[in-house]
This record gives structure tokens, C-alpha cells and sequence, in this order.
């Protein structure tokens, strides 16, 4: 029972931590090339990092275990511990989150734009 439960809470933390990984690289990426200046620095990233393994490893360790664990047939030694499913969840978690981010990130972009255009107009 609690080798069953270890193993799921190990790929529980590794689908959460993969998202948040896959969502930070492609944000530092993208805006570093859009707008010529990370919206991560590097100190920032760490910190994310550092926070989000921290909760989430504290939240997975302490989850019990539950009967329901014994009645799934145990997994084989060849199998994969990112499986589809997890795999889509990835994807479609980070695709949401990228959403929302970069829909923040170019409203701020474009907001700032334009109040430093009624600055230079004001000027003038």
C-alpha cells in the first residue's frame, strides 16, 4: 500500500513540476525574444523553483494512503512513470497557464506603450 502510494505521489509531483517547468522556460524564452527582456531574471526563477518544490513535496508527502490503492493492479517494471494521460495534463495545463501569462504580460506591454506615447504627445 504505501509503495503504491510513494509511486503516485512521486508522478503527481513530477507532473506538477514539469508544468511549472515547461511554463517558465517557454515565458523566459518567448518574452526574451518578443520584448527583448526577460520577464524572468534568473534570481526569480530560482525562487519560483525553490517555492514551488517546496510545497508541492510538502503536499504529496504528507498525503495517506487509502485501501482504494490495493485493488489497482501494481505497475511493471517497464513502465513509463510520464505516461499519456500525464503527458496531456502537461501540455494542456501549460497551455492554459501560458494563456493567461502571456495575456497579462502583452495588456501590461501594450498599456505601457501607450502611456509612454500620451507622455511623448503631452511633451510636445
Amino acid at each position: 500500500m504505501w509503495g503504491r502510494n510513494v509511486y503516485d505521489s512521486i508522478a503527481k509531483f513530477l507532473q506538477f513540476q514539469l508544468t511549472v517547468n515547461v511554463v517558465a522556460v517557454i515565458v523566459a524564452f518567448t518574452g526574451a525574444c518578443i520584448t527583448q527582456d526577460s520577464p524572468l531574471k534568473a534570481v526569480q526563477m530560482l525562487w519560483v523553483n525553490l517555492i514551488m518544490d517546496t510545497f508541492a513535496s510538502l503536499a504529496l508527502a504528507t498525503e495517506p494512503p487509502t485501501e482504494a490503492l490495493l485493488l489497482r493492479r501494481p505497475y511493471g517494471r517497464d513502465h513509463p512513470l510520464v505516461s499519456g494521460t500525464m503527458l496531456r495534463n502537461i501540455l494542456g495545463h501549460a497551455a492554459y497557464q501560458l494563456l493567461v501569462i502571456f495575456t497579462l504580460l502583452f495588456t501590461a506591454l501594450q498599456r505601457a506603450q501607450r502611456a509612454q506615447a500620451a507622455r511623448r504627445e503631452e511633451r510636445l
